[in-house]
């Protein structure tokens, strides 16, 4: 049985998250990363946001994640999975993960801060609905772990939204 503690652990994943979301950003995207580990801790994939070149809207790093998982992976061990990801899952992503099936999710910024940051910026008009209320409208439980390492999350964000 998983703790609903933060580990450790978790905290290295989160912060390999951001520097997926970091390398992302360096590659014209938006400062969005995550990356799915194994039950034992090892990571399945990594992946950061997919805005460009395409303008894709729904290239939510955890969204495009969950559609490689899903086809890669089994349901029994998309359930035992964590998803680390650089900020909440909006509502389009967390229903991804609720639909991939992915147990638990450990995340940095949350919506609500990552809103207050971001405005109505015409890329982002991010939605100020707590994952936690997607996944208990869901038949199935979703772990939440987060907001943790908050102003490490919110850095990654500088000077990006303007």
């Amino acid at each position: 049985m998983r703790s609903h503690e933060a580990s450790a652990d978790d905290l290295v994943l989160l912060r390999r998250a951001f520097a997926v979301a970091r390398t992302a950003h360096g590659e014209g995207n938006h400062p969005f990363g995550c990356v799915l580990t194994a039950a034992d801790g090892s990571t399945l994939m990594e992946q950061g946001n997919q805005f460009m070149p395409h303008r894709d809207m729904t290239g939510h790093a955890e969204r495009v994640a969950m559609t490689r998982a899903s086809i890669m992976l089994p349901p029994e061990r998309l359930r035992a999975c964590t998803l680390y990801i650089s900020a909440e899952p909006c509502a389009m992503c967390a229903g991804a993960i609720y639909w991939a099936g992915v147990g638990r999710v450990v995340f940095g910024l949350s919506e609500r801060r990552l809103k207050a940051i971001t405005g109505d910026h015409l890329e982002n008009p991010t939605l100020d609905l707590p994952c936690r209320a997607v996944f208990a409208a869901g038949q199935r439980p979703t772990e939440v772990i987060g907001p943790l390492l908050e102003d490490e999350a919110a850095a990654l964000h500088d000077g990006v939204w303007r």
